[in-house]
């Protein structure tokens, strides 16, 4: 059975991956309306990721004899002004879900919890790619953004992205 505060901490983070799938529609909703819809695919791609991220936790929970119980999910509140600002709230957003990762690994550390450590390895691997892509598309939105033709290449790009269920993710 999993330390309380630990599976409390989970539980919380399940509720907070949804809500980042959430946060994701919302972007590519935005880039939709936009016209740009390799954004809004990338965001799309982006949201069923953390979907999976969440039922992963659940199953985890689930698999420790711990009832999961599901929160209501706020409504995302950001507004736009410019084509950057979802890509920034993004990145944001990643760093924030790292520090929650962070989190509940040092309580599991504190409480010599290995094996779920180990379950949380995978996803501290996991944040460090997703902030990495966050920060390639604030660069690359920088570099070409302004510019109509990289515009145009950049949001192709981004709807060349398919949704793929990672090989090495845990179970869910």
């Amino acid at each position: 059975m999993l330390d309380k505060k630990i599976a409390k901490l989970l539980n919380e983070q399940v509720n907070k991956e949804f809500y980042s799938a959430y946060l994701y529609l919302d972007f590519a909703n935005y880039y939709a309306d936009e016209g740009l819809d390799g954004f809004s695919n990338w965001y799309q791609v982006q949201a069923q990721e953390e979907r999976d991220h969440a039922m992963m936790m659940r199953r985890y929970l689930i698999d420790n004899g711990v009832p999961v119980k599901f929160d209501a999910i706020a409504k995302p509140d950001k507004t736009f002004a410019s084509a950057n600002d979802p890509l920034l709230a993004g990145l944001e957003h990643e760093q924030y879900v790292t520090s929650l990762i962070n989190t509940i690994y040092a309580a599991a550390f504190e409480q010599k919890d290995f094996k779920t450590m180990q379950f949380l390895d995978w996803f501290i691997k996991e944040q460090g790619e997703e902030e990495k892509n966050a920060e390639d598309l604030v660069k690359k939105m920088k570099m070409f953004g302004h510019d109509a033709k990289g515009l145009y290449s950049l949001n192709q790009e981004l709807a060349a992205r398919v949704y793929t269920a990672s090989a090495n993710a845990p179970a869910m």
